[in-house]
């Protein structure tokens, strides 16, 4: 089923996305807490990614390059938060980019999981600048790709 929405709301500076997953939890949960799956995941089609650092853990980091369109770029997250299947927390940073506050919540629903992407952004012109470098449909495309992924381990 994968991303049901898609929701800006410029005046608290956020972009959630939902998704619905049939899958349990604990599977939906190693999209990010495997390195060579969130390689796969986390980034739009067409992107190639490696993970090089991936320490999911509170005041861990998890580094990475990966090759786009518009050329390489390499990025991070700084862990502030896990609740291992439920919730992780950081903050991405891109060079060149504004850097953006995430929080991912993994929910059981009927038949499978519901996931909820918050991303909160520091202020209105970073919110616009990522929206028009098309932030919002490069991660609504990763997300989409998480069916896949899941259907291949059952």
């Amino acid at each position: 089923m994968s991303v049901v929405s898609v929701e800006k709301d410029a005046s608290a500076r956020t972009l959630t996305i939902t998704a619905e997953f049939d899958a349990p939890a604990e599977r939906v949960w190693r999209l990010w807490a495997e390195p060579r799956t969130l390689e796969r995941w986390w980034f739009p089609p067409g992107v190639t990614a490696t993970v090089h650092e991936h320490d999911l853990v509170v005041g861990g980091r998890v580094t990475y390059d990966c090759a786009t369109p518009d050329g390489p770029r390499s990025g991070s997250w700084a862990v502030s938060h896990v609740d291992e299947p439920r919730r992780v927390e950081f903050t991405m940073s891109d060079p060149g980019v504004p850097s953006t506050s995430v929080c991912i919540t993994v929910a059981d629903r009927p038949g499978g999981t519901r996931v909820t992407i918050l991303v909160r952004f520091a202020g209105g012109d970073d919110m616009e600048l990522l929206l028009s470098l098309g932030f919002d449909r490069g991660l609504s495309a990763a997300v989409a790709q998480g069916d896949d992924l899941l259907a291949a381990e059952s």
